[in-house]
């Protein structure tokens, strides 16, 4: 997976201030399990791993150096306060579509953090030639998936009690999706296909 490595680190913009995107990497390892610890467990849900455990960490490192991942981290003071994952599969039969994984830090909800990630995912997406991207949150998620939506993302399928939290207790996933090859043609019928 290729995409334009020097668009990072950059500066976005929250309701409270400034926010340095940068991309993940083996050296900020432990600041992402200092960063996961910290999540809720029930925003940690729709994740196929658990980030908390050093292993899981460890192989998302190795995903993102063999190009199966592109993950964005969102820091102040070398702190993490979001970070986004674009997943693709480029030996399955969906290598054109890209999964999205957005996760923001509990003091940083509702100050558009996780909207600034999910754009950066997006352009990633469209850098990489993806068709699609789709993204898995509990149904309960009212907010993300607002966002999601807001975005273009469209609700697909709904997982009644597909996972299980460590109580025993079960939750609904939702899958929502993005016709990205649709969004080309909308650029490319205005000539704006270019940037991307």
């Amino acid at each position: 997976m290729k995409n334009d490595n020097n668009r990072y680190p950059l500066t976005g913009s929250c309701k409270d201030g400034e926010i340095k995107l940068e991309l993940f990497s083996a050296e900020r390892r432990d600041d992402m399990l200092a960063f996961a610890k910290l999540l809720p467990e029930h925003d940690l849900l729709f994740l196929k791993r658990n980030i908390t455990e050093p292993k899981v960490v460890d192989a998302w490192i190795n995903s993102i150096e063999a190009g199966d991942t592109v993950s964005i981290i969102a820091c102040r003071d070398k702190k993490i306060l979001g970070c986004t994952a674009l997943l693709t599969d480029k030996f399955s039969w969906s290598s054109h579509v890209g999964e999205v994984r957005v996760l923001v830090a509990s003091e940083m909800k509702e100050q558009g953090l996780g909207r600034l990630l999910i754009q950066e995912c997006f352009i990633v997406g469209l850098q990489l030639g993806l068709a699609k991207l789709t993204a898995q949150m509990t149904a309960d998620q009212e907010a993300a998936i607002t966002v999601f939506e807001d975005m273009g993302f469209k609700t697909e399928a709904m997982l009644r009690d597909h996972v299980m939290d460590q109580n025993g207790e079960k939750h609904d996933i939702i899958t929502l999706s993005h016709d990205v090859e649709q969004f080309h043609a909308q650029l490319d019928m205005y000539g704006l296909n270019q940037a991307f």
